[in-house]
């Protein structure tokens, strides 16, 4: 039965199905012939789609218009896949975050040791640089950098284990806790007590993490914060639940760290 789709449901079949087909934003835009960030706003049901895009679309992710439609039409695919083909499509790149303690450890020391002066970085602020650092990095090269897992939490992304990660180095003499107050509120902070091993860090990791450093470390915790909520993985999470890397993909100016060119979005 054909039913009116809506521009999210339109959007969440055509992830779905770009999924299932093992293609990665960039490679589905570029066959269709519109800028990635266009993809990304129709998957997220933000822009609608034209007759001549959903025609590419059903070419490259081999639908039929009618199909696509249907109410059912999610339901059906296992069904009318070929099995004899099943085996010889590309699977979907699944990156799931595992936490490198070593790496973590090391990249908080880095962040302390350019930012650990500055009277406003306190644990918020911290949090935040910790945050962006490995979302962009996500975003620029699809590959994890600390592979901490953030949740969404009232104050912002927090990593999980932070704490106990935080109680070894203490212990181990590699930081100091100190609180503190600023403008009148209370304010934990952390000085790095030995120096981070560069050798032990890329120089495309360098560069992330110093471009969120020299962007946001002079942030108040309020104002980064504030910042941090209107970036789309936050806004498309859930409270308390983990934020999905992958959805780094589909943010936007000024969040999105990918150069696009001066390509025009249609309407």
């Amino acid at each position: 039965m054909i039913i009116k789709l809506s521009q999210k449901q339109i959007g969440k079949r055509i992830a779905e199905l770009r999924k299932r087909k093992g293609l990665s934003q960039e490679d589905l835009s570029k066959s269709i012939k519109i800028s990635r960030p266009s993809l990304a706003q129709i998957e997220l049901g933000n822009r609608s789609v034209n007759i001549l895009e959903l025609q590419r679309l059903s070419i490259i992710l081999e639908f039929s218009l009618d199909e696509f439609m249907s109410k059912d039409f999610m339901g059906n695919q296992e069904s009318i896949s070929d099995p004899e083909k099943k085996s010889d499509k590309p699977k979907e790149r699944i990156s799931v975050p595992v936490l490198k303690v070593s790496r973590f450890k090391n990249i908080l020391l880095y962040i302390l040791e350019r930012c650990a002066g500055k009277p406003n970085v306190g644990e918020t602020v911290l949090y935040k640089l910790l945050y962006f650092s490995d979302f962009n990095y996500y975003e620029m090269y699809e590959e994890h950098l600390t592979g901490a897992i953030y949740r969404k939490l009232p104050y912002g992304p927090v990593p999980q284990n932070m704490d106990s990660i935080i109680n070894q180095m203490i212990e181990k003499g590699q930081l100091q806790r100190v609180k503190t107050e600023y403008h009148g509120f209370p304010q934990t902070r952390y000085l790095p007590l030995i120096k981070a091993s560069l050798t032990e860090m890329k120089a495309s990791e360098k560069e992330i993490i110093d471009r969120v450093i020299g962007q946001l470390s002079d942030w108040s915790a309020a104002g980064i914060s504030n910042y941090s909520h209107k970036d789309i993985p936050w806004l498309a999470s859930k409270e308390g639940e983990e934020i999905n890397y992958e959805l780094a993909f589909y943010r936007e100016a000024p969040f999105s760290i990918r150069n696009y060119g001066n390509e025009i979005e249609e309407q």
